[in-house]
């Protein structure tokens, strides 16, 4: 029987984009000075970790988050390509409402179903929850009976977790619907094709998890 992994997701560090709430994506933006606090919050709490496995998105954000966890502990992240946000097409660059406000009926699908209508240019919503669950199995399978560290994204890691736990793809932004910056989720899984997955726990603040370790 396989071992479970418990993989701990979490959300790269806030950027100047995501301060706006604008959609991001693979377009590579700088972090804040609060991306960069939450990036070495990470670092602490990595300390008081065992973490076996430490793997990162191929995006700059997302390296420069997990930058500080690899120098407190003296291992440089695998970057896995699958691992990156999904491309938003023609919503790059812009918030909700200025696609509402542009391209009212578009927006109006979207929500509906985000699956059946995803926006003009983008990776689709399947393809990408599809592409996440993917890498996620396959560093679970590496990493057996291990605790994993992964630093991604936000919309990446609520569809791989739609598709990991047999919910809609179409109601991501509803069934899971909000994931902040520099936050932990954990889920347990062999990795293994039809072995279900656990979902332990989603968006839990960095600080909380820091104000239990230095009690």
């Amino acid at each position: 029987m396989s071992s479970k992994t418990t993989l701990i997701l979490t959300r790269h560090g806030q950027t100047v984009w995501h301060r706006e709430n604008r959609y991001a994506g693979v377009t590579d933006i700088d972090l804040t000075d609060v991306g960069r606090a939450q990036a070495a919050d990470l670092a602490v709490w990595a300390g008081f970790q065992k973490l076996d496995g430490f793997y990162s998105s191929p995006v700059r954000r997302a390296r420069e988050t997990a930058a500080p966890v690899a120098q407190l502990i003296g291992r440089e992240p695998i970057i896995i390509q699958d691992l990156r946000e999904v491309d938003f097409g023609i919503a790059e660059g812009r918030t909700m409402g200025e696609l509402k406000s542009a391209h009212p009926e578009m927006v109006a699908a979207f929500k509906k179903d985000a699956a059946l209508h995803p926006f003009p240019g983008s990776e689709s919503p399947t393809a990408a929850a599809a592409r996440g669950a993917a890498a996620l199995r396959d560093i679970a399978v590496k990493n057996q009976g291990k605790t994993v560290l992964v630093v991604a994204h936000n919309t990446f890691i609520r569809l791989s977790l739609c598709e990991l736990l047999g919910i809609p793809i179409g109601t991501y932004r509803n069934s899971l619907p909000k994931l902040d910056n520099g936050t932990l989720t954990r889920i347990s899984l062999t990795g293994q094709p039809g072995a279900p997955t656990a979902l332990l726990s989603f968006n839990v603040p960095l600080a909380a998890e820091l104000a239990l370790l230095k009690q």
